[in-house]
């Protein structure tokens, strides 16, 4: 069985963590497969949207901590500090695809996302969580630092203070918590999440998908936190999407009243 399960259907295509014995604890082959669909899917024009989730009761655990203690050498398994920071920055290149890829990416928590588990759900565009879903970064934990983008993006979604209360007493927060403080977008009775994610991909994919991605990409360069450059990206990406037929289409269902159809050209 693979450790990630890929479907397609109405534009949206799910990729699944499967590992659900390990709570979906990441592996060499789910972060290889990973890194090769996350390109592939977001170059895909009959992509609008995709869904993050994993098998079972968990979304995921974070790094294989069993797999940690069985090699003896903690998480670098023997190799030199250098030559693991590059492998681990490769496997990384999943979170960068998440958050700048033109795809309108959603995290569908089922259960507990913890450490680096946590940090590519925080990767998304949106994340949907059950009520009783257990997230925490959990690190300090593992006495690990903390990969997979996790510190830039919990501190870009609640500021530095939280983050750092976050990251440095890894408490345990519910699905309902998260949500209460902004750390995820919605938080749903579990048996409605599968539901829940698939409508709202369902209806980015419905949308306009050259313009999303252009959005996307002025949003992301808003996080530098540099007015010039918005300006800058944002009358590039504005104007090119005023030259696409989604635009056209938009214009000619405004004036009669219509819902436009989309066609992501």
């Amino acid at each position: 069985m693979s450790d990630l399960l890929e479907t397609v259907a109405d534009g949206v295509a799910v990729l699944t963590m499967n590992r659900p014995d390990a709570r979906n604890a990441l592996s060499a082959d789910m972060l290889a497969q990973l890194n090769e669909a996350l390109p592939r899917l977001n170059s895909d024009p009959n992509i609008g949207a995709i869904v993050l989730t994993g098998a079972g009761s968990a979304f995921c655990a974070g790094g294989d901590v069993k797999g940690f203690a069985a090699n003896k050498g903690g998480a670098n398994a023997g190799r030199t500090p250098e030559s693991a920071a590059l492998e681990l920055r490769r496997s990384m290149e999943v979170s960068r695809w998440l958050h700048e890829g033109p795809k309108v990416s959603i995290a569908a928590i089922p259960g507990a996302a913890a450490g680096a588990g946590l940090s590519l759900a925080l990767a998304c565009d949106f994340r949907i969580a059950a009520r009783t879903a257990k997230l925490t970064t959990a690190f300090v934990k593992v006495a690990l630092a903390g990969d997979f983008g996790g510190t830039y993006f919990m501190t870009k979604i609640l500021g530095a203070a939280k983050a750092r209360e976050l990251y440095l007493l890894s408490d345990i927060l519910t699905g309902e918590e998260a949500c209460e403080i902004g750390l995820v977008h919605r938080a749903v009775d579990g048996a409605e999440l599968e539901a829940e994610a698939m409508a709202l991909a369902k209806r980015i994919a419905a949308g306009p998908r050259i313009t999303l991605g252009l959005m996307k990409k002025s949003l992301n360069v808003a996080l530098r936190g540099d007015l010039s450059l918005s300006f800058d990206a944002e009358s590039v990406n504005h104007s090119r999407t005023a030259g696409t037929e989604d635009h056209a289409e938009a214009v000619r269902a405004f004036v009669e009243k219509r819902t436009p159809a989309f066609k992501g050209k």
